[in-house]
């Protein structure tokens, strides 16, 4: 209850990294707290209803979070209990202020934006985004603005529930609302090789994936052992299109090496990360809103508290920096740039996201720093632009694509294939 830059050259390449606080945005733009929900961090205010859609205050009296939780989190101790805020994750609040990072709510009449400075809380301020169990479609925009956060370095943390859990009766429930997001977004058709399925279930499972470094799995919180579904749903993976994906944790029963019946997931995006798990109980602390009519306890109390080692696993993993690599002098750093499909076969596409309107150059390099092809040359507007290229012009083979502009200079390392 409430108490009262990273830059890098082709050749030669310097790299300049500046240090700051983690900062988590927890988003609530997407009816979180509809019906027997409250998947905030803390609320002052219970004065949202969600019936048929968004968020409308005086309709009712669900948790309404502010966007700094109260009491500050700059008086939280190594010894603060999770009831110090009051909503449903608090618990994940805390030990994420714990651990040093600062956290923050999206609040319900805001919207997703990334690269829109004059947005206080834009995501390209925040190095995680988690989305507890969203109600609301996401718009075109708001899917371009996680695609691009996500490539760009941005850690995103998905939680579904199982299928018919509309809470808002607005026609869409988690899974459906999510896997839109993966299919239909403007960058790339499932880009984490991540799938919900549409299922209901409960069960305790053991089945954790046989990985030694695995960070989810083996992290600063432990070794999470089980996890305990109370009506959630699976995923499938793809690692045809996207061969970072790794299942964590099984359903009980199936192979702990398979594609299916996964229950908690990890990939890489460019630059960035996504961890994804198919229920909201986990992270429920059981101490949220008061007006709801039951709350439970599964970040310690469910699972013998393996919740909370492997959703803090996640979070960790997901705050960290991807570290830049270099082969043959040369430096791999693409924050706002992308060559897909990596490895390329026939037809390629150039990504790349500009600050500001202006003359760009593309160009692709061997492994010796030789310039062996031009892909693009002239002036580019500002924002998200694609171009296209013809790989089977260069023999198969690694090559570095760079792309340089008043306001961007970035390298990749691409592989051409046959």
């Amino acid at each position: 209850m409430k108490k009262t830059l990273l830059c890098g050259f082709v050749m030669l390449s310097l790299a300049c990294t500046v240090s700051a606080q983690v900062k988590i945005l927890f988003d609530a733009t997407k009816a979180e707290s509809a019906a027997n929900a409250d998947w905030v961090i803390d609320a002052d205010l219970h004065d949202l209803g969600f019936t048929g859609g968004p968020a409308k205050v005086g309709g009712g009296n669900e948790s309404d979070p502010q966007r700094y939780p109260t009491p500050l989190q700059s008086t939280v101790t190594s010894t603060t209990p999770e009831t110090y805020w009051e909503g449903s994750l608090s618990a994940w609040g805390i030990d994420c202020v714990k651990q040093g990072y600062e956290v923050e709510t999206l609040t319900a009449f805001d919207s997703i934006t990334y690269g829109n400075k004059a947005h206080a809380q834009d995501l390209s301020y925040y190095k995680v985004f988690i989305v507890d169990e969203p109600n609301i479609k996401f718009t075109t925009k708001e899917k371009l603005a996680m695609m691009n956060f996500v490539q760009n370095g941005g850690g995103l943390f998905m939680i579904s529930d199982h299928c018919v859990s509309d809470r808002n009766n607005d026609g869409w429930d988690s899974p459906m609302i999510w896997n839109d997001f993966i299919k239909n977004n403007p960058v790339k058709n499932n880009p984490f090789g991540i799938e919900f399925d549409s299922l209901n279930f409960s069960q305790t499972t053991t089945n954790i994936a046989n990985n030694a470094t695995d960070s989810i799995l083996h992290g600063p919180f432990g070794n999470p052992t089980e996890m305990m579904w109370s009506n959630g749903t699976s995923m499938t993976l793809f690692p045809a299109v996207n061969p970072t994906v790794q299942a964590d944790v099984y359903m009980t029963g199936v192979s702990n090496t398979g594609t299916k019946s996964v229950m908690f997931t990890h990939a890489r995006y460019g630059l960035g990360k996504v961890a994804a798990e198919g229920d909201s109980s986990p992270p429920d602390d059981g101490t949220g809103d008061p007006n709801d009519n039951s709350l439970y306890n599964g970040w310690t109390s469910d699972a013998s508290g393996n919740h909370e080692l492997i959703i803090m696993n996640a979070t960790i993993w997901l705050a960290l920096e991807t570290a830049p690599t270099a082969v043959n002098n040369i430096s791999v750093t693409p924050t706002k740039f992308e060559v897909y499909p990596n490895p390329v076969f026939g037809a390629g596409r150039i990504k790349y996201v500009l600050d500001e309107s202006g003359p760009v150059s593309i160009n692709m390099y061997d492994v010796t720093g030789k310039m062996v092809k031009t892909i693009f040359s002239g002036q580019a507007d500002k924002g998200l632009q694609i171009v296209e290229f013809n790989s089977s012009e260069l023999p198969q083979g690694v090559y570095f694509c760079r792309l340089e502009s008043d306001h961007l200079t970035q390298t990749q390392k691409v592989i051409i294939t046959r």
